[in-house]
């Protein structure tokens, strides 16, 4: 399976970066989960969770408020307007 970039970025700094396995976050059209070799994707954060996998195993929760998600080419870049590592 293929590894994700993932970037979680607030409106005033880097959150989170590194490499991941899976992604799930919290949509205003629902939860959703990107593994490697997602479609290209843009989709709305509702306020609340976004759990990572690191390649590594390692689970990471970030609360998110507001912002989008964009997946393209096994990146993935979160850009919210409020976030920190829960």
């Amino acid at each position: 399976m293929a590894s994700l970039n993932v970037s979680v970025v607030s409106a005033d700094r880097e959150v989170w970066k590194g490499t991941a396995s899976q992604v799930i976050a919290k949509t205003v059209e629902g939860e959703i989960g990107i593994l490697g070799g997602h479609e290209p994707l843009l989709a709305l954060l509702a306020q609340g969770e976004v759990r990572v996998t690191t390649a590594s195993g390692e689970k990471v929760k970030v609360e998110a408020e507001g912002g989008f998600l964009s997946v393209d080419h096994d990146t993935i870049t979160i850009v919210a307007g409020k976030a920190s590592v829960a």
